[in-house]
């Protein structure tokens, strides 16, 4: 039986997926398999990068298909009007749009021992579940479940009832609450509002405190292609360098409306001009070198944390409006800006979540 096998969805996630590779023994890397999922991110060619970076033996492409490519799927995704028809259409939407997955998943998962997956509310959990497939599950971002339990938000309303058929695989409710899941990792389960039995906490910071100068190195060489024009334009300008992380929020016009607010509000320190750089999201198709031809935009297909490791790498100020920020170690001072920002682009129901369940 092989090891291990990441299944990943966004860059973040290869990220992480690296940390707990170059935590392990020397001997024990390049074992593991890597499954990227073009379902929801451009992966460029990350695949060649980590074929070569010597942490995977194998990695592989998934086509992952949401629910909307299957017509026979979605024709259970509709409100019936009353909660026994509700769940018996989600019965058979669960089942149907797992087992809709067979013909792309690239692996034979039951030939490995340890299942990781990001963000197992897409179609992959399913599958899993349909395939009764023990996995472990991973939260899709740092301390993301903070801010949005998209488990408990996705199934307000009879929750308990929802939680008691997915533990019978009835159903599917991701992050921990389905019956194949063995274990959730999240980084701090004290910043956690509502609870989960299957939270196993697992600090990324210790991740990260053991990583050697190889470890880095081999991270920066994965995640950015051309460390030399990368490194030409964080040398550009002065000492008040500004960083500005974006996200794909709203539509387009009120996102470029989110960020020029941002650099107005806090692209200057103590009076004086700064240099503004730019750090698209990997998601974000917001055409930023149109938009801000003003400034400097950085190549947004790698994960910011990769940014630590960047030696002598130093911003006088970080703006980020829900990029958690607790991992950044290349700033002076860090804004982060949250719901109160937000509530003045859109309504607050679109972004307190949790507030809502």
């Amino acid at each position: 039986m092989k090891d291990r096998i990441y299944v990943c969805h966004t860059y973040y996630h290869v990220y992480v997926a690296c940390l707990k590779e170059l935590n392990l023994p020397v001997k024990d890397r390049g074992q593991a398999s890597l499954v990227l999922s073009t379902m929801s991110n451009d992966f460029g060619d990350l695949k060649s990068r980590a074929q070569e970076c010597g942490l995977f033996g194998a990695v592989y492409m998934f086509e992952e298909k949401e629910d909307v490519n299957f017509p026979e799927v979605m024709k259970y995704h509709t409100d019936r009007g009353s909660l026994l028809l509700n769940m018996l259409a989600r019965i058979k939407y669960t089942k149907l749009l797992g087992k809709m997955q067979q013909d792309y998943v690239p692996v034979d998962f039951k030939e490995y021992k340890d299942i990781y997956v990001f963000c197992d509310s897409d179609p992959i959990g399913y599958y899993l579940s349909y395939k009764k497939i023990p996995y472990h599950a991973l939260e899709d971002g740092l301390d993301c479940i903070s801010t949005y339990d998209t488990a408990r938000y996705d199934n307000r309303g009879h929750f308990k009832l929802k939680a008691f058929l997915a533990s019978l695989n009835l159903i599917f409710i991701q992050n921990g609450w389905a019956k194949y899941c063995l274990d959730m990792e999240v980084n701090d389960i004290s910043v956690l509002p509502y609870p989960c039995p299957k939270y196993v906490e697992k600090p990324r910071r210790e991740l990260t405190e053991g990583l050697d100068a190889d470890g880095k190195d081999i991270l920066v060489r994965l995640f950015i292609a051309d460390m030399d024009e990368i490194r030409k334009k964080l040398d550009e300008g002065g000492p008040n360098k500004i960083l500005l992380l974006t996200e794909p929020l709203c539509g387009l016009d009120v996102r470029e409306r989110i960020f020029r607010d941002c650099i107005e509000q806090y692209g200057e320190i103590d009076g004086e001009e700064s240099v503004v750089l730019i750090k698209p999201h990997p998601r974000d198709v917001l055409d930023y070198r149109q938009v801000f031809p003003e400034y400097i935009v950085l190549d947004g297909k790698f994960p910011m944390e990769v940014l630590n490791y960047i030696p002598n790498l130093r911003f006088r100020r970080v703006i980020s409006v829900f990029t958690v920020v607790q991992a950044i170690r290349f700033a002076e001072e860090i804004v982060y800006l949250g719901e109160d920002f937000m509530d003045h682009y859109e309504p607050p129901e679109m972004h307190r979540q949790n507030e809502m369940i």
